[in-house]
């Protein structure tokens, strides 16, 4: 990519947007489930020239929960998972009750910093999540969000069932 050059991107979630959402800190690998219609989900965003980019909160790595590593292996099992076409993986490991980090959402370095990266221009990216700091993250930067979920969380967001109904209204915009 040249200086001039500008790129459209899908951040995403990670708990309950890619993987199950089961109540606690995700880190085993036998309890990491990809979403069944996530593959397929990426797959389309990603032949339509977006680049994927998940942004995901992982405080216990601050309270000491589990590691780094144990994180990466997570990614490790969703990238395999969706045949490799996630393009970055960006982790925020702190927690407002051992550190302050603006890497957390709903603060938007992780987004910024990917932004750089990628040469993003936020009205071309979407940001997909299930809770309000994540669309709070991406509307501190520009990107439009959307969330998954079944309950109407953020005021003036779509609302959609999962991830393959928001690769369609990105798709459809």
């Amino acid at each position: 990519m040249n200086a001039t050059s500008t790129a459209k991107a899908v951040f995403l979630d990670r708990d309950g947007v890619l993987n199950a959402e089961i109540g606690h800190y995700v880190w085993r690998l036998d309890e990491f489930v990809v979403l069944p219609d996530v593959p397929a989900a990426l797959q389309r965003l990603h032949a339509a020239g977006y680049l994927l980019i998940v942004v995901t909160n992982q405080a216990g790595i601050a309270k000491g929960l589990y590691t780094s590593a144990e994180v990466a292996a997570c990614h490790h099992k969703l990238q395999e998972a969706c045949g490799g076409v996630i393009d970055a993986f960006y982790y925020a490991p702190g927690h407002p009750s051992v550190s302050e980090s603006l890497m957390r959402k709903p603060d938007s370095l992780m987004l910024e910093k990917a932004m750089a990266r990628f040469g993003l221009d936020a009205a071309q990216c979407w940001m997909v999540g299930d809770r309000p700091r994540d669309l709070q993250a991406a509307a501190k930067v520009g990107v439009r969000g959307i969330l998954v979920g079944e309950e109407a969380l953020v005021p003036d967001a779509p609302l959609v069932p999962n991830l393959a109904a928001a690769a369609n209204l990105i798709l459809r915009s």
